[in-house]
C-alpha cells in the first residue's frame, strides 16, 4: 500500500457543487431562450410575445441563445470562479428579459416574472452576498425603469406600478431567503468535509499502523479467502508473494492446519494455543480468531511469530539455569578443592602400592574435570562485558599459536592455512583466545580418536563482499551427526563421554558478547569446521 495519505483538497466539493449549478444554470438559459423562439415561431403562440416589438423581441431571442451556446462551449467552465464574471452575466440576463418583457407589453407578459430565478441563482452563485444583493436592486430597478418607459408612453396605466413595486419586494425577499439558505448549507458542507478529511486521515492512519505492525493481520470471508492481509501476514504465511497478489487468495494455500483451526473456530469457538508451521516461510506461529459478525462469517485472524516467545523462554531458561548453576558450582568449589589438595598428600605417600596409586590417579584426573565443569559454568553465569580491541589477525595468530603450544603438555600439530593481511576485526583478545581453543582442543581430540594423531587448521579468511573476516577451526575427525547439529550449542549437549557439553555453549556465548558468528559447516570433502564470523572493522590498501 502507498504510504503517502492523497487528502481532499480544502473547498475542491463546494467548487465541484458549484460548477455543477452555474451549467445547471446555463442549461436553463438555453432551455429558456429556445422557448422564446418557438412561442415567436409558433402561430398560436406568436401573439403573446413581441406584441409591441418583434423585431427587437427577435433579435434579443437571437442574442439570448447565442450568449448561451458560447457559454457552454467554451468559458463555462471558468466564468463560475469569478464573482466579477457572474454579475456580468446576470446582468445580460436581467437586460436580456428586460427587452423581452418590453417588447411583449411589460408586466402584463408574464416574463419578468423568470427575473426570479435569475435572483436566486445570483444568491447561490455569487459568494459575496453584498454582491449578491447588488444583483437583486439591479434587477427591481430594472423593472421600474421599464415600466416608468411604458407609463410614460402610454403602453400602460399607472396601476402597473403596483405590481411592479412587489415584484421588487419579492426579489429582494427570494434574495436574502437563498443567501441565507446558501450560507448555511455552505457551512454544513464545509464541516462535512472537514469531516471527511478527517474520517480519510484516520483511516489512512489505522492503515499504515495495520500494515506496520508485526502481528500478522487477516481479514477472512465466509469462503476461507483472505480479503484483507498486512505485511506481516504476508511474511509469515508467502514471503515471496507481493502482499497485494495475496488478496481473495483462499488461505488453504497458506496452510491446512491454519484453515483446520479456522473451521474449528467456527463451529465451536475454541481457540487453539499450541503454535505451528504455516506457509512457505517455515515460520512457527500462534493463531487468534475473533469473529466481526454473531453468525462468524468474518473472522480476524492475529498471527504470532512465536520465535521470539520461544527465544525469550530459552533465555529465561537459560538464565534461571546458569543463576542456579552458579550457585551450585560455587557450592562444590571448596569441597572439590579439600578432595584434590587431600588426594596431592595420599599420592605423595611412599607406603601406596600400584593399584592404590592408580585410584589416586582417577580421583584427581575427575577432580580437576569437575573443576573444569565448574570454571566454564560460572564463566558462562558471569557474562562479563567484553573490551574489544583491535586485532591485525597476521599479526596475532602466530603469536597465539605459540601460546597455544606451549601451554600444553601434548599440543598436537596446528597449521595455518591462510591468513589475509588485510585481516582486522575489532574483538576481546581474551574472549577470542578462549574461543579458539576450546574449538582448537576439540579439533585435536577429535582428530586423535579418528586417526591416533592430534591435528587441527585453522584458516583465515575475508570475505570482501560481506566486509566480514571468517575464521575457520577444521579437523578430520568422524564429524557431527545431522540429527546433533541443531543441538550443538545447547549447553550440557555432548556425545564425548569425557565432555562438559559447556565448552561450544561458552564459544556461542563469548561471540555474541563481541556481535560475532559462529555455526559449524563441515565441509564438502567431509572435514568438520567451526566458522566464526566477525564483522571487519577496518581494511588497509
Amino acid at each position: 500500500m502507498n504510504d503517502t495519505a492523497i487528502l481532499l483538497p480544502p473547498g475542491s466539493g463546494s467548487q465541484s457543487q458549484n460548477q455543477l449549478l452555474f451549467r445547471i444554470y446555463l442549461i436553463y438559459r438555453t432551455i429558456l431562450s429556445i422557448v422564446f423562439l418557438f412561442l415567436l415561431a409558433m402561430p398560436a403562440t406568436r401573439q403573446l410575445v413581441g406584441s409591441q416589438n418583434p423585431v427587437l423581441y427577435t433579435a434579443v431571442s437571437v442574442i439570448f441563445l447565442f450568449s448561451n451556446v458560447t457559454l457552454l462551449g467554451v468559458v463555462a467552465a471558468r466564468w463560475q470562479r469569478s464573482n466579477a464574471r457572474l454579475v456580468l452575466l446576470f446582468c445580460v440576463d436581467i437586460v436580456c428579459i428586460t427587452l423581452l418583457s418590453d417588447s411583449s407589453g411589460g408586466m402584463v407578459s408574464g416574463l419578468p416574472l423568470l427575473l426570479t430565478v435569475t435572483v436566486a441563482s445570483s444568491a447561490v452563485l455569487i459568494s459575496n452576498r453584498t454582491v449578491a444583493t447588488l444583483v437583486a436592486a439591479l434587477t427591481v430597478l430594472a423593472i421600474l425603469a421599464d415600466t416608468l418607459r411604458l407609463v410614460s408612453m402610454g403602453e400602460l396605466n399607472v396601476e402597473a406600478f403596483f405590481p411592479a413595486g412587489l415584484l421588487g419586494i419579492l426579489f429582494f425577499v427570494v434574495s436574502g431567503i437563498v443567501q441565507l439558505i446558501a450560507l448555511r448549507l455552505g457551512r454544513a458542507e464545509a464541516m462535512a468535509l472537514q469531516r471527511a478529511s478527517d474520517l480519510y486521515r484516520l483511516q489512512r492512519l489505522n492503515e499504515q499502523i495495520v500494515q506496520h505492525m508485526q502481528t500478522g493481520i487477516l481479514l477472512v470471508d465466509s469462503e476461507n479467502r483472505a480479503r484483507v492481509m498486512n505485511a506481516a501476514a504476508g511474511r509469515m504465511l508467502d514471503p515471496t508473494r507481493p502482499v497485494a497478489l495475496e488478496q481473495g487468495r483462499p488461505i488453504e494455500d497458506y496452510s491446512t492446519e491454519l484453515t483446520d483451526r479456522l473451521d474449528e473456530y467456527r463451529r465451536s469457538g475454541s481457540q487453539n494455543s499450541v503454535p505451528f508451521t504455516a506457509g512457505a516461510s517455515d515460520v512457527e506461529v500462534l493463531a487468534r480468531f475473533q469473529a466481526l459478525e454473531d453468525e462468524r462469517l468474518q473472522v480476524l485472524v492475529f498471527l504470532e511469530d512465536y520465535r521470539p516467545v520461544a527465544a525469550y523462554a530459552q533465555s529465561l531458561k537459560l538464565t534461571s539455569l546458569g543463576s542456579l548453576a552458579a550457585s551450585i558450582a560455587h557450592e562444590i568449589r571448596n569441597p572439590l578443592g579439600a578432595i584434590s589438595h587431600a588426594t596431592q598428600l595420599l599420592q605423595e605417600s611412599e607406603t601406596l602400592d600400584a593399584a592404590d596409586r592408580r585410584m589416586v590417579e582417577l580421583v584427581l584426573t575427575n577432580s580437576q574435570r569437575v573443576n573444569d565443569i565448574v570454571e566454564s559454568v560460572l564463566q558462562i553465569s558471569r557474562r562479563e562485558p567484553p573490551r574489544p580491541d583491535d586485532i591485525v589477525l597476521a599479526d596475532w595468530i602466530p603469536g597465539y599459536g605459540e601460546r597455544y603450544r606451549t601451554a600444553r603438555e601434548e599440543p598436537g600439530a596446528l597449521t595455518v592455512e591462510y591468513i589475509d593481511p588485510l585481516a582486522q576485526v575489532r574483538f576481546d583478545p581474551e574472549h577470542l583466545e578462549r574461543i579458539l581453543d576450546n574449538l582448537i582442543d576439540n579439533a585435536m581430540r577429535h582428530t586423535k580418536d579418528a586417526t591416533g594423531k592430534a591435528r587441527a587448521e585453522l584458516r583465515v579468511r575475508v570475505d570482501r563482499g560481506h566486509r566480514e573476516c571468517i575464521i575457520d577451526v577444521m579437523d578430520d575427525g568422524t564429524g557431527v551427526e545431522p540429527a546433533d547439529i541443531p543441538r550443538l550449542f545447547e549447553p550440557f549437549f555432548t556425545r564425548s563421554a569425557s565432555g562438559s557439553g559447556l565448552g561450544l555453549h561458552l564459544c556461542r556465548e563469548l561471540c555474541e558478547l563481541n556481535e560475532a558468528r559462529i555455526a559449524y559447516a563441515p565441509t564438502t570433502d567431509g572435514r568438520s569446521r567451526f566458522q566464526i564470523t566477525i564483522q571487519q572493522q577496518e581494511w588497509q590498501d
